[in-house]
């Protein structure tokens, strides 16, 4: 086709789809918001766990804290506000990663187990384990944190997976 057979918008002039059998196949991404809010209730939730009762004091000592000093409320505030608006952007975005996968081959025959580990698996590998592998190497964390930090990471992903997956 040459550069003037398109209209004004770039897309393909009606009279020429009939002519080559061209159809445009619309994906609609359709996302539960319900299922994203709660995604962000228990993946906060899920944070308080890991980094308080399960691993507060190894991380805590892993990142240089001094377990004596207690951060100001309005420290914790922000954090706390910050990390709501974090987990939301993580919900909100998984949530059309995963929707994303039912357009690959396959994988509307695939049941819920293996549509959660696949996008939680594939996610935390291609995104979460190399940023954590590099700043355990280039800022000099230490292996534990990485363990806490990626095993957090995986935890977060298979949760929300999970409920997005399942609650659509």
């Amino acid at each position: 086709m040459e550069s003037g057979d398109h209209s004004k918008n770039g897309a393909i002039p009606k009279s020429q789809t009939s002519r080559t059998n061209f159809q445009l196949k619309i994906m609609e991404v359709k996302v539960n918001l319900i299922a994203v809010l709660v995604s962000v209730v228990v993946n906060f939730v899920l944070g308080f766990i890991w980094y308080t009762p399960l691993f507060g004091r190894v991380w805590g000592k892993e990142m240089g804290y001094d377990p004596t000093v207690k951060p100001e409320k309005s420290a914790m505030f922000k954090g706390m506000a910050f990390m709501v608006i974090g987990n939301f952007l993580f919900a909100w975005v998984f949530a059309h990663n995963i929707a994303a996968w039912e357009f690959v081959p396959g994988m509307a025959d695939m049941g819920s187990l293996s549509k959660v580990l696949s996008a939680s698996i594939f996610t935390w590998l291609g995104f979460y384990f190399p940023g954590q592998l590099g700043a355990t190497v280039w800022e000099k964390n230490s292996w534990k944190l990485f363990a806490i930090n990626t095993g957090y990471s995986l935890t977060s992903l298979l949760v929300v997976a999970f409920i997005l997956t399942i609650w659509k």
